[in-house]
């Protein structure tokens, strides 16, 4: 492998996402999914997790998105009939979101195609390196949003 310019970090980073996405994006086409992206893959994986119905500012504090952004994505998934919107009934500024028995349905599909993700992104790499990579791209983001960028 060649080696590479430090200051394409940015650059390789949106090309690995953008080669995560396609793969992603095929496999979805695939099995026959529609009105699911990439981007949503955050949310659902928090919602998966949830036993009950959770405040929208939860899962917006979770994936790490602005707020409209998230809020976006809830309205696609509803409108496919992955999730609800239930608001709060002693709080009306409070929203509340939880998986359909579609989006729970979804799961299976999403763990089998995150699998396959995972596999195909790490490839042979040895645990011991896909922890220090883990380490070193969380350190890129956190001095990115200490330098306000994206928070």
């Amino acid at each position: 492998m060649a080696e590479m310019d430090t200051k394409e970090v940015v650059a390789l980073i949106a090309r690995i996402r953008e080669r995560a996405n396609l793969l992603i994006v095929d496999e979805m086409k695939a099995r026959g999914i529609e009105g699911i992206v990439p981007a949503h893959g955050a949310v659902l994986a928090f919602l998966f997790r949830q036993d009950s119905p959770v405040p929208i500012k939860a899962v917006v504090e979770r994936v790490g998105r602005v707020k409209s952004t998230v809020t976006e994505m809830f309205n696609t998934l509803e409108q496919h009939g992955y999730i609800r919107k239930m608001p709060c009934k002693s709080d009306n500024r409070v929203t509340y979101v939880s998986l359909t028995g579609k989006g729970r349905a979804f799961r299976k599909v999403f763990d089998a195609i995150s699998d396959k993700l995972l596999t195909t992104a790490y490839g042979q790499m040895p645990t011991r390196d896909r922890r220090v990579l883990m380490r070193l791209l969380s350190q890129v983001e956190q001095n990115l949003k200490a330098a306000g960028g994206g928070g």
